[in-house]
């Protein structure tokens, strides 16, 4: 191939490495639970339940909130489906991992986009290397408390060198930051 004249495609990227791929833990399976709960059984061993009842709101889902068609849901393999609609497998493991009060890639993402971070920089202010932010953020490895806690103090203390501060900000030194 000609890279200097190959041209970026996501249709050509699809077919080299369907997105599908980039998520790492695969659903295997899904079952109904009363009211409006799934049972999911993920490739990394896990069994998530989750409360899918604030995602199924509005007039578009009304016909899947009723118990009949909601027991019918199924997994293609990529998501979970009812007979015209579906929940990203990603989406749903961030909510289950959340509902459990565990840390989600999504959440990692949200903290990266908040403070405009790309994954080198995450890396340099987590102290860790950017393939871990990268199996973090895809979520191939679970992220640890310790990193969690770690964002959110990079959060409210910003440092801006290497040094990093002795000590958090007072509420009124913090307020006055973010003001």
């Amino acid at each position: 191939m000609d890279w200097k004249r190959a041209t970026f495609s996501f249709e050509r990227m699809a077919e080299v490495q369907p997105m599908s791929d980039f998520f790492y833990p695969k659903l295997q399976t899904v079952e109904a639970m009363e009211p409006l709960r799934l049972r999911t059984v993920w490739s990394t061993g896990e069994v998530l339940n989750v409360d899918v009842s604030k995602v199924l709101h509005g007039t578009a889902f009304a016909e899947i909130r009723k118990p009949e068609v909601f027991k019918t849901v199924h997994t293609d393999g990529i998501s979970i489906e009812w007979f015209d609609t579906e929940l990203g497998p990603d989406n749903v493991y961030a909510w289950a991992k959340e509902q459990a009060g565990e840390v989600s890639h999504e959440m990692l993402g949200a903290w990266m986009l908040r403070n405009r971070m790309s994954l080198s920089g995450a890396a340099e202010a987590l102290g860790i290397s950017r393939r871990m932010v990268s199996y973090y953020r895809t979520a191939a490895k679970p992220i640890p408390r310790s990193i969690w806690l770690a964002c959110l103090g990079w959060e409210v203390t910003r440092p801006m060198a290497r040094v990093l501060p002795r000590e958090l900000p007072s509420a009124r030194e913090y307020a006055a930051a973010h003001a």
